[in-house]
């Protein structure tokens, strides 16, 4: 009799955390970003984040809604057939994706809202700029979930980001307003 209630104790201890931890996950933006580039890292890190990215789905999963907004209004401005305004993995801010080891540091984080930055090492060796190897994330918190709201790096020591990269492309893009 006592071995049964001990065991049941025990289960109702381990249901009841399991709950906390999965929101402890949700309330750690690092979190996201360890699962992601974890995914990145597998085998020889040579498929890169662009499942990030890849579609309007994947877009919803990960980034802010006015980030996917933001993406969104660039897909339509893209003509058939054409790659728009993000020619690269903004995951690995690459074309070539080599990651075999990543460091998520974050930098500033408050209730809603965090930035913290990727550093990645690859199998072939160091880039030529150390910033090339750091990508920032601005995150914010919506529905209780963390969610990329923009992504910043650099290019032979230039940086980037890709909020202003997409307001740039739709702003190329609009239309002559008609008077």
């Amino acid at each position: 009799m006592i071995d049964r209630r001990l065991l049941l104790l025990s289960l109702a201890g381990v249901l009841a955390a399991s709950p906390l931890r999965a929101q402890g996950a949700a309330s750690d933006p690092a979190a996201l970003l360890s699962a992601i580039y974890t995914r990145v890292a597998k085998g020889t890190g040579e498929d890169g984040g662009n499942f990030v990215i890849e579609s309007k789905a994947a877009r919803a999963k990960y980034l802010s809604a006015s980030l996917a907004a933001q993406w969104a209004r660039m897909d339509a401005r893209t003509p058939k057939g054409e790659v728009g305004a993000v020619d690269f993995d903004p995951i690995t801010n690459s074309q070539d994706p080599d990651v075999a080891s990543f460091k998520v540091t974050p930098e500033k984080q408050e209730a809603d809202k965090a930035t913290l930055a990727v550093t990645i090492t690859g199998h072939r060796g160091a880039r030529k700029e150390q910033a090339d190897s750091i990508i920032r994330y601005d995150l914010v918190r919506e529905a209780g979930q963390w969610k990329i709201d923009d992504i910043r790096g650099a290019v032979d020591g230039q940086a980037w980001s890709i909020r202003a990269m997409l307001a740039d492309f739709i702003k190329l893009t609009d239309e002559p307003s008609r008077k």
